[in-house]
Order: C-alpha cells, then sequence, then structure tokens
C-alpha cells in the first residue's frame, strides 16, 4: 500500500474527500517553494501534486506555464525537485506527493536511474501528461513495479470505447479533467461534472478525483460533492506569481480544503 492508498482509506473511513493542491517546485524559487510544500498539510491538503518545471508543459495555461519559467529562471531541475521532496520528507513521512509534469526531463536521465531517485526522494505516484497508455511500458509499468502509483487522466474527450484503455493500468486514483482545454481555462460545474465521475466509477474501484477549473471555496465543496477529491493549481499558483507572500497563499489554501472537506 503506497502513501496514496493509505491517505485514501483513511479519508474514507472518516467519511470525507480529498483535496489535492498543485504547487510548482521551485516557484519562484527553491527556498520559498520549499517553506510553501512543507505549510500545505497545515493547510489541511490531503496530497501534494508537485510540479515538475518543463519547458513546453502543452496541458497547462499561461498560470502554470509562467510558473515553469520562473522556476527554470531560478535554476530548478529535476533532480532539484527530487530535493525539494526529500528535505520534505524530512519532516513528513506520512503525506503523499505526486509528482506531475512531462516525460521529456524523465526519458532524459533514463527511466530506472529516475525511478531508484524518486522513490528514495519520497515520491509516491506519477502524473505523466505526455505518455497514453500505448507507451505503459515506457514509465508506468517500471513504476508501478518500483511502488510508485501511476496515476491516468481521464477526460471529457474520453468515450466508452477509450476509458477500459486509461483505466487498465492506473493505480492511486483516477484524475478527471473536469473541462476540455489547458488548466486554468474554464470553471469546472458540477452538473457537467457528475455524471462523468459515476460512469468512470462504474469501470473501476478507484477513487476519482476532479482537477482544472476549481477556484474557489464554494466551487472546492461542490464538485468535491460528486466526487472523491478535488485538485485545485492555477488558483494557488497565480498567488505565488502574484508575489503574496506564503502565509497568505497558505490562507487561500486552507479555505479550499475547508470547502472540500465539508462537502
Amino acid at each position: 500500500m503506497t502513501r496514496i492508498d493509505a491517505k485514501f482509506a483513511e479519508l474514507r473511513a472518516k467519511g470525507k474527500k480529498a483535496f489535492v493542491s498543485y504547487v510548482m517546485a521551485g516557484d519562484p524559487d527553491f527556498d520559498t517553494s520549499l517553506e510553501l510544500v512543507k505549510g500545505l498539510p497545515g493547510a489541511g491538503v490531503d496530497i501534494i501534486e508537485l510540479g515538475l518545471p518543463f519547458t513546453d508543459p502543452m496541458a497547462d495555461g499561461p498560470t502554470i506555464q509562467l510558473a515553469a519559467q520562473r522556476a527554470l529562471g531560478a535554476g530548478m531541475t529535476l533532480d532539484r525537485t527530487l530535493a525539494l521532496a526529500a528535505a520534505f520528507r524530512q519532516g513528513d513521512d506520512t503525506t503523499p506527493i505526486v509528482l506531475m509534469g512531462y516525460y521529456n526531463p524523465i526519458y532524459s536521465q533514463g527511466v530506472d536511474t529516475f525511478l531508484t531517485k524518486a522513490k528514495a526522494a519520497g515520491i509516491d505516484g506519477l502524473i505523466i501528461v505526455d505518455l497514453p497508455p500505448e507507451e505503459d511500458v515506457e514509465l508506468c509499468l517500471p513504476a508501478q513495479a518500483a511502488g510508485l502509483n501511476f496515476i491516468r487522466l481521464a477526460t471529457p474527450t474520453t468515450d466508452d470505447e477509450r476509458l477500459p484503455k486509461v483505466l487498465q493500468n492506473t493505480s492511486g486514483f483516477v484524475y478527471y479533467v473536469s473541462i476540455t482545454g489547458i488548466t486554468g481555462a474554464a470553471e469546472a460545474e458540477a452538473v457537467d461534472v457528475a455524471p462523468e465521475v459515476a460512469r468512470i466509477k462504474a469501470g473501476t474501484d478507484l477513487p476519482v478525483v476532479v482537477g482544472f477549473g476549481i477556484n474557489t471555496p464554494e466551487k472546492s465543496r461542490a464538485i468535491a460533492g460528486i466526487a472523491d477529491g478535488v485538485v485545485v493549481g492555477s488558483a494557488i499558483v497565480a498567488l505565488t506569481g502574484a508575489g503574496k507572500p506564503v502565509a497568505e497563499v497558505l490562507e487561500f489554501v486552507r479555505s479550499l480544503t475547508d470547502g472540500a472537506h465539508s462537502a
């Protein structure tokens, strides 16, 4: 059982929904980013989704693209991202960390080397958005053999024919992308998301977590009410990009987690 599996089991036992917070590693710099990540569990975050900075984040909108550019400009790399996770782990051995990014940096380092380092750093799962199920042999299967969950995304365009393939080797949870398009582009609506969550849950026993387009406590509560959890990214990253103090960012995160946990 991974930390992700254990966290969902714990939440189910309490009758609570999961709140997943996305932050970009190294934005605006290593130390500030680490301070923010360390503060997330205290703000009620159940799972941390740690963004791996990349030059061409095709699934992400301008807010997260700019965050990646800031992080890369501050010298962030794959190894420094893993170092940040390892530094977090020195004080927290229970909060799951999901590394979210793109395959190029991992491929460049070498899959075996990366998985060894990721496991040692305390990474629990991976979301690699540009590796489809047809490429599971590249990273998905090796990652799961190494004890990491490989989390797959389903979208509004994942039809009934495609869905079983998407779910086939997914573990940890299924991430449902609530809108078509990039992060931060539109708002999720529970009335639209509910039937899609039900459709996915009919094909898997895994928790279904919804992300993209969730940016207020009210929206967090509404989406958590029809799913097993919510992910918020752009709304949090935007505050960091605006230069807000870590304490203010964490206060906003707390309002979002309160929304999800009250569902």
